[in-house]
């Protein structure tokens, strides 16, 4: 901190200590980028808190979130259209709002060794803290409140985006619901 750098990077924020350091840093004008374990970028503001960061230094130190997940891609030597179980299909048709059968499947072969896979792809959430937020967090809002909050404000979630990936064939079905702990 004393050579006064202008972006911070810190490894990993999971105790107090670190949160405050973070925290402190970012209100000193630094661009502070860290980890933090949490399912997806609501959580991630409820993790600061329950590290002991306050509301009003929270909501005033961060200007976004990004959470992410790695989903492995279909392989496109061996790809093709394949009906998938109906959990999977009903999954997607629930999110996307649009009927289909066949998704683009890797049925094996020597370039991804027979996995139908080859490769990963990351899906993204991004939050934005807009100030319609910082309100709901300075007012004490639950989690499905900011959630909703930041959809309105048009983040896409990590489902939708997984979801998104399957409609473009880049992953299946059964990847985005494996990889995707919270289903919001």
């Amino acid at each position: 901190m004393r050579l006064d750098p202008d972006v911070i990077l810190i490894g990993e924020i999971r105790d107090a200590e670190t949160a405050q350091i973070a925290t402190q840093a970012s209100l000193t004008g630094h661009l502070v980028l860290s980890s933090v374990h949490a399912n997806d970028t609501v959580s991630t503001i409820f993790r600061m808190m329950d590290l002991g960061v306050e509301p009003f230094l929270l909501t005033s130190a961060m200007i976004g979130v990004v959470a992410q997940r790695m989903v492995r891609r279909v392989c496109p030597y061996c790809s093709r259209p394949t009906p998938v179980n109906p959990d999977e299909q009903a999954a997607y048709e629930e999110e996307m709002n649009e009927k289909r059968s066949d998704f683009l499947v890797g049925a094996g072969c020597n370039f991804c060794a027979n996995t139908g896979y080859l490769g990963r792809t990351g899906i993204f959430e991004v939050m934005v803290m807009s100030e319609p937020i910082r309100r709901k967090i300075l007012g004490g809002a639950n989690s499905d409140d900011i959630r909703h909050q930041a959809r309105e404000e048009s983040m896409v979630s990590l489902w939708h985006d997984g979801m998104l990936k399957v409609k473009e064939g880049v992953t299946t079905p059964f990847e985005v619901i494996r990889n995707v702990f919270s289903i919001s």
